[in-house]
């Protein structure tokens, strides 16, 4: 049990190479008829380290969390069509899933994670009960509560961006919602539902 939990802490701290629960958060915000719809998440650094080579690190159901440390969060005041699906007005955790076919999908799921305490005793107080997303792989842990898989546009860079960023700018009936990161950058349409 102590190796599971030495190597659970040590998965946790993957990524960023900060100090543990250090990466920053960033949040995104827009209103879609009148509703607020936002965003929560850390934002892990490439370091310039090329996506790529990231990929290929993930979990044959390549399934990634979206961000870094807390789980990332979607909040929406209203229904929505995200994708051309209708997502519930509700609070959700976010994750992307990369197929090795160079497709991405935006993923909502109910489960919004556990505390962090539960899976590292020696949890620092400050983070102790933040939600972490689950670490015993998405398919065998929160597959069952996924509320909406749908595809983005996946589009390239101009510049590489280091720092993991999601964005919301309005557009005709809602909002895009674009995450960015290395040389690449997918965007989805969040829009009322008709």
């Amino acid at each position: 049990m102590r190796v599971r939990i030495a190597h659970t802490a040590a998965v946790l701290a993957l990524g960023t190479g900060l100090a543990f629960g250090a990466s920053q958060r960033g949040g995104a915000t827009a209103t879609i008829d009148g509703k607020k719809v936002t965003v929560d998440y850390g934002r892990p650094l490439l370091k310039g380290r090329p996506l790529a080579d990231l990929l290929k690190q993930l979990p044959e159901e390549r399934i990634w969390r979206a961000g870094d440390d807390q789980v990332t969060t979607f909040t929406t005041e209203a229904d929505l069509v995200i994708g051309g699906k209708r997502v519930p007005a509700g609070k959700y955790s976010v994750y992307v899933h990369l197929p090795a076919d160079g497709a991405r999908n935006l993923v909502l799921n109910k489960d919004l994670g556990i505390p962090l305490i539960k899976i590292w005793a020696q949890a620092p107080p400050n983070l102790a009960n933040e939600p972490w997303p689950r670490l015993d792989g998405y398919e065998k842990s929160v597959a069952d509560k996924e509320v909406l898989r749908a595809a983005m546009q996946k589009e390239a860079v101009t510049t590489p961006v280091d720092t993991f960023t999601i964005e919301m700018a309005p557009a005709k009936d809602g909002a895009t919602m674009k995450l960015s990161w290395g040389e690449e950058s997918w965007s989805i349409a969040l829009q009322a539902p008709k």
